[in-house]
């Protein structure tokens, strides 16, 4: 009976409807979007840095950056499963006769290659032989090969990197990386990757000051922290402003509780046109009470009980609550998606965003259909027949 008459007075039920189809949609849009935005970040942040603890070594004025010693101290931490070294410059390059001033730089060694096995997409990267120093080995971008090599074959091609003739083994893989997009590299001609040893010649340095220490999983990084401070406080003789260790998860935990009050404060202001919408279904049932004043009469003339008449009208306003839920959590869906493919994030699902739709949809045709029905089921039989 309830779904007939919501059949029977169609526009007025879709316009009651709407509200909430409204409501729940911005609810799941915008909570899945956030999500899926901030879920995107999180990831980036997280392939930069699982499992990774960044080491700055200043030093002091008696002793600069890390010796070999040193590195090999750092690697003897508790949980510390491999550590690499990095040193980085700008120079000039030259090839075919032509010099390129701003050549970017970085020193790398093998463990960091091991790490990222993906960072090398043609070619290979250096071995543990070459990286004594000696080895005139690189792995170069693609902005390099198109810039410097004018897009002839990389891999096996040779160019005189800051006095010293250098042979390409490997072409890196694009950075799509969160920090790759942070990267500006418009005014460069490229970037080239090396043994480390040989960007301490080119710089006339001996030790490094940069290192990323590798832990295993299943120790907490908070206490890789704790005894790589300590092994460097014993380095440094205690002079603790003479480095700094940054470990990654803890900006992912701020990420995290940011990615939640967002979520929190976008889903209750999105809660607003859910409220709207349940004053609508409040609306329509009292005056679909008083239209009906008359049914009413009689089928409690027949002997119909309170509770079947309040019954009647509450499954009426859930109905009108969970068909408009329905529809919001399928536009809801569509929004997202859409606006996950014009951020270019990922789409997610957000099941949270969900429940909390269905769950303010059931919620709101409960508490605003309560009272019209109470009021249906309180009518006296007697006013009631004799209403018209």
């Amino acid at each position: 009976m309830s779904i007939q008459n919501i059949k029977t007075n169609k526009l007025r039920s879709f316009l009651t409807m709407l509200g909430i189809m409204i409501g729940v949609a911005s609810v799941i849009g915008l909570v899945t979007i956030v999500q899926g935005v901030t879920g995107s970040i999180l990831e980036q942040f997280s392939g930069l840095g699982a499992g990774t603890l960044s080491v700055t070594a200043r030093g002091t004025a008696l002793k600069r950056g890390l010796t070999q010693s040193d590195l090999d101290i750092l690697a003897k931490v508790d949980g510390v499963t491999g550590i690499a070294p990095s040193a980085s410059t700008t120079t000039s390059a030259v090839y075919g006769g032509e010099v390129f001033d701003t050549v970017n730089v970085n020193g790398r060694d093998l463990t960091y290659f091991i790490r990222n096995k993906d960072l090398v997409k043609t070619g290979r990267a250096f071995s543990g032989a070459e990286t004594d120093g000696d080895s005139n080995v690189c792995v170069v971008d693609t902005n390099f090969v198109k810039k410097v090599l004018n897009g002839n074959p990389p891999v096996g091609a040779e160019f005189v990197l800051n006095g010293a003739r250098y042979t390409v083994i490997g072409v890196q893989s694009n950075d799509n990386s969160l920090m790759g997009g942070f990267s500006d590299n418009s005014g460069v001609d490229g970037t080239i990757t090396v043994p480390y040893r040989n960007v301490l010649k080119m710089t006339s340095q001996t030790n490094v000051t940069s290192v990323d220490v590798y832990y295993d999983d299943g120790y907490d990084p908070a206490e890789v922290e704790k005894g790589l401070r300590a092994a460097l406080s014993n380095i440094y003789n205690g002079a603790e402003n003479s480095f700094s260790v940054f470990n990654l998860n803890s900006l992912m935990d701020v990420m995290g509780n940011v990615q939640g009050m967002l979520t929190t404060m976008l889903g209750g202001i999105a809660s607003i046109a859910l409220l709207v919408g349940g004053i609508g279904i409040m609306n329509m049932m009292l005056v679909s009470v008083s239209e009906r004043t008359r049914e009413i009469g009689l089928r409690k003339a027949l002997g119909a009980e309170p509770v079947r008449i309040q019954l009647q009208f509450l499954i009426e306003s859930v109905c009108l609550s969970l068909i408009g839920g329905f529809i919001g959590i399928l536009l809801g869906l569509l929004i997202a998606y859409i606006g996950a493919r014009a951020m270019e994030s990922t789409f997610r699902i957000s099941y949270s965003a969900i429940a909390l739709g269905a769950g303010f949809s059931a919620g709101v045709g409960i508490i605003f259909g309560w009272m019209p029905a109470r009021r249906a089921s309180q009518l006296n039989p007697i006013d009631a027949l004799r209403s018209e």
